[in-house]
């Protein structure tokens, strides 16, 4: 509807009243001849006249009434540009914008507006559903993944993988590799794992058919779009089957059972999350909320779903002060489902709950943040205070959705933290965009290289410029926990292996411990 009205007034209105003004010395003429001709106008040769008249009248008489009365001009509007909206929305993957117009996305605008008012307390019905009635135990909500203890390990990060096209296949073949490893022992999902709006119906191109091949268990916590089904084909994937099956219980009640979500749908979407775990013989199921924590001997791994409003609800701020209780003394590793720095930008400004949240990390010890829903690869280092050892940031969006260039192309003169990085780099961004941008396209990429894209952002327009074809950006992270060197390594890998410095921007400050040609990673000491 939007882009009807839009369409009406913004281009046909401005078009037609161009044309009638330019034509109206024809239209006189045409008039002086119609009304001289008397009753001869009547006849066949005066048909077209007559006809063209009648046009010209009907528009002046529309454009006058939608001068006078707004529900007119907006009903007009509608009646006028919803057949072009339409077939705009059914050839717009032809034209290479389906990330903007494709109206499966426009619904989800709508989902989250349902879900971002209801995470928090849905989250918390679920949780107090799974822990009463059994004995509560501290570790309730922990995973145990194998080989962790007694020995170094490694785990894949990866966050915003679900789109199902080439830009998240294109990873593919770096993960299996990867994750084929003996000394990896797991995988988490940092986020979004399926787009547009976390439905079963997506999960099966989406998540099982890219992860086939992957054998290592499969950890997750929910980005935004997977809570716009009440997260319920996330709960049915990753929670033990008991457990999903009371969080979804526990939702629809929370909803007073206003829902759709009954019995027999909540057994069918954990019957058919079976189906495809045996289908594709990817090993999920293994939680009991859409967060959890990891404990080793001297490693610690705090997974935490921040919801749609980045905010965590008091039984799950329960269970993190409980959790980081049991990871003193380690080295702690949080990963959080919204980034506190992206773009270039500390994203704690005016959110007091998510400053609250970064804050009782810093206070336990956390030394490295990583989070995803931004679509790139970021890392800020900033001290908690002056003379102290500095926090890691991290930004592990790349997992497959569409690159959020904004940060490539708009990255602020004046960073938050002085030791920054990001990937892509600007050069490479560019360079593509130069060479696969269409000409119907060039005004909005020259518009945003010149003007920053106002009185929008880059990153608003990064869905314009979401080509699926290469070279690709996509990345993930390798996260080695060694504990006989008492250090942890993060190894960033793109879609041809790990990342090379020369392939990321970052601050003066980090060129000097490193080498262009050298393969990229971040070194943390261990407690």
């Amino acid at each position: 509807m939007s882009l009807a009205v839009i369409f009406t007034f913004a281009i046909l209105v401005p078009i037609v009243l161009s044309l009638r003004t330019s034509t109206r010395w024809l239209e006189h003429l045409v008039w002086k001849w119609y009304l001289n001709a008397g009753d001869a106008g009547q006849t066949w040769r005066y048909r077209p006249a007559t006809l063209w008249l009648r046009f010209r009248l009907r528009i002046g008489m529309r454009l006058r009434e939608a001068q006078y009365s707004v529900p007119a001009a907006l009903w007009r509007g509608l009646s006028t540009g919803l057949p072009v909206a339409a077939i705009i929305a059914a050839t717009v993957p032809v034209w290479g914008m389906s990330w903007f117009f494709d109206t499966e996305n426009w619904a989800s605008g709508i989902w989250n507006s349902w879900a971002e008012a209801r995470t928090d307390r849905w989250r918390e019905a679920m949780e107090r559903a799974v822990t009463s009635g059994r004995s509560a135990s501290p570790t309730m909500f922990a995973v145990a993944p194998s080989g962790i203890y007694g020995a170094d390990f490694s785990f894949i990060v990866i966050g915003d993988t679900g789109e199902g096209d080439a830009s998240q296949q294109i990873l593919r073949d770096q993960i299996l590799t990867v994750a084929s490893r003996d000394e990896v022992r797991f995988v988490v999902i940092s986020s979004d794992v399926v787009y547009p709006n976390g439905a079963m119906k997506d999960y099966e191109a989406k998540f099982w058919l890219p992860f086939k091949g992957v054998s290592k268990p499969i950890y997750a916590i929910p980005g935004n779009h997977d809570w716009y089904d009440a997260l319920e084909a996330f709960l049915a994937t990753f929670l033990e089957a008991d457990a999903a099956r009371l969080s979804m219980l526990a939702r629809a009640e929370a909803d007073l059972r206003l829902s759709s979500t009954t019995q027999s749908r909540i057994d069918g979407l954990i019957e058919e999350a079976q189906r495809l775990r045996q289908e594709y013989q990817v090993p999920t199921g293994f939680q009991r909320a859409p967060f959890f924590e990891i404990q080793s001997e001297r490693f610690a791994l705090v997974a935490i779903d921040t919801g749609i409003v980045k905010r965590i609800d008091p039984a799950q701020q329960a269970w993190l002060e409980s959790a980081l209780d049991r990871a003193k003394g380690k080295s702690i590793m949080a990963v959080v489902g919204h980034p506190f720095y992206a773009g270039g930008y500390d994203q704690t400004y005016d959110r007091d709950d998510f400053v609250r949240l970064k804050q009782l990390l810093l206070d336990r010890g956390v030394t490295i943040m990583m989070a995803g829903d931004t679509h790139d690869l970021e890392y800020y280092a900033d001290p908690p205070s002056p003379g102290e050892p500095p926090v890691h940031y991290f930004v592990n969006g790349g997992g497959g959705a569409y690159l959020s260039f904004g940060t490539s192309l708009q990255w602020p003169g004046k960073s938050p933290t002085a030791e920054w990085a990001f990937y892509p780099d600007r050069k490479a961004v560019m360079n593509k965009l130069e060479l696969r941008t269409p000409w119907f396209k060039r005004p909005a990429l020259w518009w945003t290289n010149r003007f920053d894209a106002w009185p929008f952002s880059a990153e608003w327009l990064s869905g314009l410029f979401d080509y699926n074809v290469a070279p690709f950006f996509q990345s993930f992270i390798e996260v080695r926990v060694e504990s006989s060197t008492r250090r942890i390594r993060l190894v960033p890998y793109g879609v041809h292996g790990p990342l090379r410095w020369r392939d990321i921007a970052h601050s003066p400050e980090m060129r000097a411990v490193t080498t262009e040609d050298g393969l990229a990673e971040w070194i943390v000491p261990m407690r």
